[in-house]
């Protein structure tokens, strides 16, 4: 981004610099936000709107839209005004502006897109197939695990050897944030995981902490993981390609429709906000009227 093409340029980049350097973030992060600015600087150009004290409310409102009628997706304008936020908080602190025409301004919502999730008879296909080679027992104590307890990949891959307490039939998890948790593992996943502990070490190297290991004796990668699942997917003949986060969906759908308890669901899933936990009651939701419509006299076909 060039000083001399322009003052609002200039300025965007003293707030790139104050991202790089006094707050250090990573270099990928202000890269997006130095794509966010250049879109806004290019437009504002096109509008006349030489300085940043001069931008009003009403014409960051007219560049969301603008940026929306051209196709923006509502999540991308939605980080594109955050970043138009974060830089009026820092021209405020530098005393370079005396408001936020940002603040207030609100983005098109995000269309949420529900979740996948496997039924039991598809949850049967999938995890019902005694194996005997330790890549088909490891296999099957991870996608055991993640049904179980809901798991996240990102937390799957960092269990330790340990970590799950089989008498107490729990596991210790690092989730979002580092926000440690314990979940409880039910009794299949606990048979599939000593199963696999049983035979480990035919695979594992020696001073290898990680409970789910590689070929070559090392942590398994979260992409690995990924690959295996797609595998076992082809492998069985399923519908639809399987993947972590579609036996979490499933863990917490089938547990909420059981249970009705949201609370319960965000804890075990580690949600910081119950509004992330809300999209289950969605599903569940689908699923009652489908069950309405074959079933209510008044809502049939005739």
């Amino acid at each position: 981004m060039s000083q001399s093409a322009s003052p609002l340029l200039a300025v965007s980049e003293q707030f790139l610099n104050h991202l790089r350097f006094e707050r250090r973030l990573s270099p990928r992060t202000t890269e997006a936000y130095q794509r966010d600015l250049t879109n806004f600087c290019q437009w504002a150009a096109e509008h006349a709107i030489t300085t940043w004290g001069h931008l009003t409310q009403q014409q960051v409102r007219q560049f969301i839209a603008w940026r929306h009628r051209n196709g923006i997706a509502a999540k991308s304008l939605q980080r594109e005004l955050s970043t138009l936020r974060s830089l009026y908080r820092y021209l405020l602190r530098e005393r370079l502006v005396t408001a936020n025409p940002a603040q207030g301004v609100r983005a098109p919502k995000v269309q949420r897109k529900l979740p996948t999730t496997l039924d039991a008879d598809q949850l049967a296909q999938l995890l019902d197939h005694p194996e005997s080679d330790p890549l088909a027992v490891r296999d099957f104590a991870i996608m055991e695990l993640f049904y179980s307890s809901g798991l996240r990949l990102s937390e799957l891959v960092t269990i330790d050897v340990g970590q799950i307490d089989m008498d107490e039939a729990a596991v210790v998890v690092t989730g979002k944030g580092n926000k440690m948790r314990v979940v409880p593992v039910g009794t299949q996943a606990r048979q599939a995981v000593q199963h696999w502990m049983r035979i480990r070490g035919v695979m594992a190297n020696e001073t290898e902490r990680a409970l789910f290991v590689s070929q070559r004796g090392s942590r398994l990668s979260p992409r690995a993981i990924q690959q295996r699942l797609s595998h076992w997917s082809k492998r069985l003949n399923l519908p639809q390609q399987i993947h972590p986060h579609m036996l979490r969906h499933s863990f917490a759908t089938h547990l909420l429709e059981s249970s009705g308890d949201l609370r319960a669901v965000q804890e075990l899933l580690g949600h910081a906000d119950i509004s992330t936990t809300q999209i289950y009651t969605h599903l569940d939701f689908q699923h009652l009227a489908q069950v309405y419509d074959r079933a209510h006299p008044r809502a049939k076909k005739r």
